[in-house]
Order: structure tokens, then C-alpha cells, then sequence
């Protein structure tokens, strides 16, 4: 073990031990009433399954012979939003006052899907099936009206997808349309068969109501049946009138609705939605959501304002929550941060300096000073999570994965190998004998990710790339490295989904010039090419990808997915540090009904299909009774 290690593990310790002592956090003021203060990650496709779907309103069975549960009451969330004037309700674009893992219960997609039992829950969708190879057929829950009073049918579905292909988002590399059947029946025409659909249709996009967004989705479609495609004036002119719009409210579905007048810089309220068909699958009459990041929130969670947060907290703040008795849910979140190359910048684009920079970084220790058992390092290296290695990887793709365990050593010898030397103070300089000397960024605001990007230019320092971290604002950093305005740079791995696809689709796409958003900044984001020269031979990255999620047949994706593994472990186009695990508080005082740690909703984990909107959704969580 490092001395770095060993002096982390003291100071940790000694952290704990004042946390244990008794020190109480200054009291943090009660929100005022009278003057009251998402888009869902793109995560992460799953097959259909024979098994039948669970109904949310349904009470689990060992709750029986008890009492009802009380109704009434609040829940205190945590989640970062832009108040006004910025924050606005177009929840299509950027700064929309949206709630990631709580927008679900205002704007639900058409299913859940649980990861224990491969099935999906009903939300906007009551039922799905393939009725041929290439069409996607869902059931809507009938009946069901938006807050606004106007009924929900099959015409909002089809008009939040015809804004989502405005919008070039990324289901559309699968659809040839969407067509309303009836007005609850709504089919997914497919380009070709593929098992990664469903979840792009079921999960990844939440439906909105057409009285708000209906008349730009019929311009969409005039412009299809004119012939203009993206490309064109007329399409562009739409979408910057689209990203304009500005909603004077948000219309919604789901059993909860944000009170405009509540909105303040520190907190929101939802108020229940009476109206909705989900009303009467929830025990909460409102929920306070409080504004901030990791140090805004920290404060409220240790006195006690805070139900549930999501944020990466470090590790002496957990030991202060354990020593409150605070319970810590540690579910796992499939993904984590990346240390990220520019690769216009010279020598990035070798994939052999990029290897030396994995064997010196201690990722063990990274991912310890982190999040402490939260952070574990990735060690197949695949950009996937080794969660789901062994369902995915066959035995002798995983004997010719390499695991970068540290070793200094054999970083110095590849170095030396690329014609590379150290100067007179020891600082290592390229095969041009210029000075190997960065910058990292990382989200300030984002402890786990900040500690993460100053551990990293401390070791790389202390092999003799001299790094320096800098803090960006954690809604300025990923605008930044789309634009490629960085050099070195922490971002996520990975995604929450079952199917890797979606992960290589993360790690090639998200920051890279071939990614939607990154062209949207005008700018090549991390410039990495995607056709490769390999072991295997050239490998076209992008089109592997793409090709992964496509067709039927689980068993010729495993072979795609091994191959990328294969090829995404020898170039790490970004190094995986470490996966993340939630160490979410969980505070029972105001609310209860956490199920026990073993319990199979964790596999949900925080983000991709939060458990925590599940467990509000099915009724699990509730009231206190007090």
C-alpha cells in the first residue's frame, strides 16, 4: 500500500472519530413557506419478456395484515434546477426545470423497467408486445388526463417522439415512424429488428402532452412529408424556434406537479396531482425538493431536512452519517468517471501513452479518496460495468483483457518505448522533446468527480506529468469538453443499462464529435476517430456500436460486444477510474418503508430506473406514523 494510502486512511479515521464524538453541524433554518423556494440521464435494451408485469398499485404481500398506510405528509428530495428567469418548462431543452430521477413522477415514460425480475412496470403504458419482427405495439392506460384537463391519448405519444426526431435524438437511428393505431394503441415502426428498442421507446423518453407541444409536432411532420431532413434551412429554423418555446407551465401526467409559486433558488414544491390516474398509487401529499449540489446539500441531510439524496458524497461526510445513525444505501450505479484525453493534442492520440497513463494511476486509491467503498475500481477495463461482465464476455475474451493494475514500472517502459525521456528535473518529456505538462478539469461542484481529478494530477505528478486541477462549473463542464476546450477532463463511463450497448454509445459518442450534442457546441468535443487500427484489425468504432443494438439476436450482439471490449480495452479512447456506488442517505424520521439492504429494487440503482421513484410510485415509501 502507498504512503498517499496510508495518510488518506489516517486522516479518514480521524474524521470518523470526531464524527463519532458528537460534533453537531450548525443548524440549518426550516424552509419558509409563505416565500418557498432532467431530462433523465440518457442511460440506458432489454427483450420482452413472458412473465407478467407487476401492477405499482399492488401492496406488497408481507403488508397485508397490516395497518393502511397514512396518507398525507412530504418527502424532502435533493436535485440540482435552474430557478428563473433561466429555469423555464420546455423539458425538451437545456435549462429546463426538470428533476432526472423525480421527473418520472411528473412526465412518466411509458414503463419502468426492474432489473431483478427483467420486466417492466406500467407507467404511461399499460402493456407492450412485438407484433412482427419490426413493429413495437404499446397499450396506453386508458382513461388517464393531463393536469391541464385534456385527455391522454395515443396522438401525445406520437407527438413527444415526432419532437424527439427534430430534436435528432437518438431513438431516431432506429424508428421509421410512429404511428397512432387507436387512441390508446400506439406502433413503433422499427428500421430493422432490434432487442435495444425497447428501451429506447419504453424508458428513455418521457411523454409530454400535445396541447403544449402538438402544433410543433405537426410542423415535423410537414416537414417529412415535404422531404426536408435535418440538413435543411427549414428544419434548423424550427428547431431554434423549438429550443426558444418557453411554456408558460408544466402540463402533467404523472401524481405530482411543480407549484410555480413555490419556486425559489433553494427549494421547490410538488404538490399531488390529483387529477392523475397515479394519484392514488402514492402516499405523499407533496414533495420539498431543495436546490444544490454535494455542499448545498450535505448541510440539510446531516440536520435532518433531507430524506433521500443522490449525491456523491465524500468519504469523512458518510462517517458523519453513519455516526448520526443516517442508514447509507450503497446500490450500484453501473458507470463513473473517466479521465478523458484531448486527443488533438499530442501525444493523446498515441494509445500507447494512453495505456502508460493507466498502469500510473493507483485506481484503488482514487477511487478510496473518493467515495471510499463507493468507488471501485473498474477492473476489466471493457467501458462497461464489471457488473455485467460475465453475462456479456465470454471466458476467452476475459483472459485477453488487460486490468492496468498499477504499476509505475511498466509505464515508464512503454514511455521509453515511444522514444520519450525524462528532463533534468525528472518531468517527462515527448518524442519532440516538449514537456509533458496538463490541465484536468472536473465539475467543481461535484465532490466525488473533484476529488477524483485531484488525486489523479497528484499521482501524474508524482511520476513526472506535472497536472494541475482545475474546478469548472458543473453545468459549464460538459459544454466545455463538447467543445473541446480542455485538455484532460473528468466525465462519465458507461451507462445504466443492462445492454453495453448503450455504454460504448456513452464512451465513443457522448463527448466526441460524432455525438449530437457535441456538434450542437460547434465544437469536436474529445476528437477521438472512431475508425481504429487494432490487434484485431481496423475497427470502425461507431458502426460497431451502432451494429450492437441492432437485429434480433442477443447472440450476435454478444459477439459484437466482445469485440468492442476487446478493442475499446487495448485503445482507451478515456480510462475508467472507477465504478461508482450510491451512498445515498436514506433518513427515516418524516418518511419510512426502506426496504432491507438485500432487497432486489437496489439493483434499479440510483439513476438509469431510480428505485427511489419506484418505492414512491408502488407506495412503499410513506408518512412516518406518527
Amino acid at each position: 500500500m502507498s504512503k498517499r494510502l496510508w495518510l488518506i486512511l489516517l486522516l479518514v479515521f480521524a474524521l470518523t472519530l470526531v464524527a463519532c464524538g458528537g460534533q453537531q453541524p450548525a443548524a440549518t433554518p426550516e424552509p419558509v413557506e409563505e416565500e418557498p423556494v432532467e431530462e433523465p440521464v440518457e442511460e440506458p435494451g432489454e427483450e420482452p419478456t413472458e412473465a407478467p408485469v407487476e401492477e405499482p398499485t399492488e401492496e406488497p404481500e408481507e403488508a397485508e395484515e397490516e395497518e393502511p398506510a397514512p396518507t398525507g405528509g412530504e418527502i424532502h428530495t435533493a436535485w440540482p434546477y435552474q430557478a428563473p428567469p433561466t429555469g423555464h418548462f420546455n423539458t425538451f431543452v437545456s435549462d429546463a426545470i426538470t428533476l432526472s430521477i423525480y421527473q418520472h413522477l411528473m412526465e412518466p415514460p411509458l414503463f419502468m423497467y426492474m432489473w431483478a425480475d427483467d420486466d417492466w412496470m406500467p407507467l404511461a403504458g399499460e402493456s407492450w408486445e412485438f407484433v412482427d419482427d419490426t413493429t413495437l405495439r404499446v397499450q396506453l392506460q386508458q382513461g388517464a388526463v393531463w393536469s391541464d384537463g385534456s385527455p391522454f391519448t395515443s396522438q401525445d405519444v406520437v407527438d413527444t417522439f415526432d419532437i424527439a426526431r427534430l430534436l435528432d435524438l437518438a431513438v431516431w437511428r432506429f424508428l421509421e415512424g410512429v404511428e397512432a393505431v387507436d387512441e390508446t394503441t400506439v406502433d413503433f415502426l422499427l428500421i430493422e429488428p432490434s432487442t435495444t428498442i425497447p428501451r429506447r421507446v419504453l424508458r428513455e423518453t418521457n411523454i409530454r402532452p400535445s396541447s403544449v407541444y402538438g402544433d410543433f409536432a405537426q410542423q415535423v411532420r410537414d416537414l417529412v412529408e415535404a422531404g426536408e431532413d435535418s440538413e435543411s434551412e427549414a428544419w434548423q429554423a424550427l428547431v431554434d424556434e423549438f429550443n426558444a418555446f418557453r411554456p408558460e407551465d408544466m402540463v402533467v401526467l404523472g401524481p405530482y406537479k411543480i407549484d410555480q409559486d413555490s419556486i425559489t433558488e433553494s427549494q421547490l414544491i410538488l404538490n399531488k396531482n390529483e387529477s392523475s390516474f397515479m394519484a392514488d398509487w402514492v402516499n405523499f401529499d407533496r414533495i420539498v425538493n431543495f436546490n444544490g449540489e454535494t455542499p448545498d446539500i450535505t448541510p440539510l441531510v446531516l440536520a435532518g431536512d433531507v430524506d433521500y439524496a443522490t449525491h456523491g458524497f465524500p468519504p469523512a461526510t458518510e462517517s458523519e452519517f453513519i455516526a448520526q445513525g443516517i442508514r447509507v444505501i450503497r446500490a450500484p450505479l453501473y458507470t463513473g468517471p473517466a479521465l478523458y484525453f484531448n486527443h488533438d493534442i499530442h501525444p493523446f492520440e498515441l494509445p500507447e501513452f494512453r495505456q502508460a497513463v493507466a498502469y500510473v494511476i493507483d485506481r484503488d486509491e482514487n477511487g478510496f479518496v473518493s467515495l471510499a467503498d463507493s468507488g471501485r475500481r473498474q477492473m476489466w477495463m471493457t467501458g462497461f460495468s464489471d457488473n455485467l461482465v460475465d453475462i456479456w464476455l465470454t471466458e476467452e475474451t476475459k483472459s485477453q483483457l488487460n486490468t492496468y493494475d498499477f504499476n509505475p514500472e511498466t509505464a515508464e517502459e512503454i514511455l521509453t518505448g515511444l522514444g520519450f525521456s525524462r528532463d533534468d528535473d525528472d518531468v517527462w518529456m515527448d518524442d519532440t522533446g516538449a514537456r509533458l505538462e496538463f490541465e484536468l478539469t472536473a465539475p467543481a461542484e461535484f465532490a466525488d468527480w473533484s476529488a477524483a481529478a485531484e488525486n489523479v494530477a497528484e499521482q501524474l505528478t508524482e511520476f513526472g506529468i506535472p497536472t494541475t486541477f482545475r474546478g469548472v462549473n458543473f453545468q459549464q463542464h460538459p459544454v466545455d469538453v463538447r467543445a473541446g476546450d480542455f485538455e484532460l477532463a473528468i466525465r462519465d463511463w458507461g451507462a445504466g443499462n443492462p445492454h453495453p450497448h448503450f455504454s460504448y454509445n456513452v464512451n465513443v459518442n457522448s463527448y466526441n464529435f460524432t455525438g449530437g450534442e457535441a456538434l450542437a457546441t460547434g465544437g469536436p468535443g474529445m476528437n477521438f476517430p472512431l475508425e481504429q487500427e487494432t490487434s484485431l484489425g481496423t475497427i470502425d468504432l461507431g458502426q460497431l456500436t451502432d451494429q450492437a443494438g441492432l437485429g434480433g439476436s442477443i447472440d450476435e450482439q454478444r459477439e459484437d460486444i466482445n469485440t468492442l471490449a476487446l478493442a475499446y480495452n487495448e485503445l482507451l479512447p478515456q480510462i475508467p477510474l472507477w465504478e461508482r456506488y450510491g451512498n445515498n442517505p436514506a433518513f427515516e424520521g418524516r418518511i419510512t418503508g426502506w426496504p432491507p439492504e438485500e432487497d432486489p429494487i437496489y439493483q434499479n440503482g440510483p439513476y438509469g430506473d431510480p428505485f427511489v421513484t419506484v418505492l414512491i410510485l408502488n407506495g412503499t415509501l410513506r408518512p412516518a406514523d406518527q
